[in-house]
């Protein structure tokens, strides 16, 4: 399907390939299995502050539909295309498989740079996307969630622009929402915090100690910052961290409550005066014993992946490694894996508790979110690394296996709609 071509998609299905042969897959059962379900692509107008029209483009891709409604992110992102929303869509189909959710994948984005916008613009943005996507999405249908270049605002705009044209509130339509709107404590941190215990139990795999370890963190976005301050908290030095701007480095560790501070003030680490600065090239293959990156896709290619120096690799990001890096590392054989569909799969996990706490309208504690929220990822972990030792396989294969398995499984057990 020449509408998806994309450097990402094509990399997806590279990915989907591999496991479809593993698999033993029938011919006949994998298209239906890797191309998308239903594609939107809309025109959205809006006024500018200065009075002037602009016409943004924007997109939202459901993968599957087979296990429940589709859940996904929606971002803003200057190079946002339908073949990378497409690409993201199939990934989140196997993480909320992996997981046991009962989700399809789904993936939104506006081609557009939000920090040029301002706060009315992007409102007036939200809420048209929302108005020209009421169609396609449903608390049983679709249900979108932050991701680069969104938040809990983004998330109560759209909110409100459904609710108004339903007539009532309808706070199961997106989450990530603001708590006071029926969003859930510890969404925010879910995908970070999962991030630092997949980690910590990795180092107890692999008979490390992590009040020894050293970390390097590609992205100090919400995802970064909140597992470099897990990984702090079971004892890790954070030595680098990096955002879209540049990194820093210090060996010696950095301050992350004093940089949290400054990041603050100025909206990126650049410049933090207690570090040294350093590439993002640089940063990618700085000695580490945890790399993290937790930025935007194929980031460890073929070019770099002979010259990274750590002992855990945990995919933060979706899609950060590509499969000829993939091959290249799983060659050396001296680096573990933890890939982006289980490492990062916190966010969507206390999505689904989201949800599921605003269809009820009853909802939990923190100690309760997280406690949920470790009891997935624990059992997912096990399963993979089980799956990995059992077939000598590596991380990624094993954890595709099981998502794109279960997937399988229930298209064969529902059968083709005539």
């Amino acid at each position: 399907m020449d509408i998806y071509d994309h450097p990402t998609f094509r990399m997806a299905c590279q990915q989907f390939d591999l496991v479809a042969d593993f698999l033993q897959i029938p011919e006949a059962e994998r298209a239906r299995l890797k191309f998308p379900k239903r594609s939107m692509t809309v025109a959205l107008p809006i006024k500018r502050d200065d009075g002037s029209t602009e016409v943004f483009s924007g997109y939202r891709v459901q993968h599957h539909l087979t296990l429940g409604p589709t859940k996904g992110g929606l971002r803003y992102h200057r190079e946002v295309t339908l073949g990378e929303v497409a690409a993201l869509a199939m990934w989140m189909s196997w993480k909320c498989a992996l997981t046991g959710l009962p989700y399809g994948g789904a993936k939104g984005g506006i081609a557009c740079d939000p920090h040029k916008l301002s706060a009315g613009e992007l409102e007036r943005l939200t809420r048209r996307y929302t108005q020209e996507m009421i169609p396609f999405i449903g608390p049983q249908v679709d249900i979108m969630a932050p991701d680069v270049g969104t938040n809990e605002q983004v998330m109560a705009w759209m909110m409100d622009s459904y609710s108004m044209h339903m007539g009532h509130t309808v706070p199961s339509i997106v989450t990530g929402k603001p708590v006071g709107l029926g969003g859930s404590v510890g969404r925010r941190e879910a995908t970070g915090r999962g991030v630092g215990y997949l980690i910590n139990r990795t180092m107890d795999v692999l008979g490390r100690d992590t009040n020894t370890a050293t970390a390097v963190v590609q992205g100090y976005g919400n995802v970064g910052s909140v597992a470099a301050f897990s990984l702090a908290k079971y004892g890790v030095r954070i030595v680098a961290v990096s955002d879209v701007n540049g990194g820093i480095y210090n060996p010696k560790g950095l301050d992350l409550w004093k940089l949290e501070k400054y990041n603050a003030e100025r909206r990126t680490v650049v410049g933090f005066p207690e570090a040294d600065p350093v590439t993002n090239d640089q940063l990618l293959v700085t000695p580490c014993d945890i790399l993290v990156p937790a930025a935007l896709e194929r980031q460890i290619t073929k070019a770099n992946a002979g010259q990274i120096q750590c002992r855990i690799l945990a995919e933060a990001a979706n899609g950060p490694t590509t499969p000829e890096a993939d091959a290249i590392l799983e060659q050396r054989g001296d680096i573990f894996v933890i890939p982006d569909i289980l490492c990062n799969a916190g966010g969507v996990i206390v999505s689904y508790f989201e949800w599921v706490q605003d269809l009820q309208s009853f909802f939990w504690t923190e100690s309760e979110v997280v406690d949920k929220l470790f009891r997935i990822l624990e059992g997912a972990f096990t399963q993979t690394l089980n799956l990995s030792r059992k077939q000598k396989i590596s991380m990624r294969l094993a954890a595709l296996s099981l998502g794109v398995r279960r997937v399988q499984e229930a298209k064969r057990t529902r059968g083709l709609f005539p």
